[in-house]
């Protein structure tokens, strides 16, 4: 994960801190953590994999 550029969720301020960060800048990988504990376990997804995942949520919101 040496040279991963993370971001924090756009909706991390509203909903108490509940929030996760994404790297995308890495070939071939979505890397995801959670803020609260960045030292923790980080998952690892095909980019066309987050796609559906993110698109999927965005249905539901």
């Amino acid at each position: 994960m040496t040279g991963a550029h993370w971001r924090t969720s756009t909706r991390s301020s509203s909903n108490g801190g509940n929030c996760v960060e994404v790297s995308d800048n890495l070939p071939g990988t979505v890397l995801v953590r959670d803020t609260k504990d960045r030292d923790g376990g980080t998952l690892a997804f095909a980019p066309t994999m987050w796609q559906t995942f993110v698109s999927q949520l965005a249905e539901r919101a």
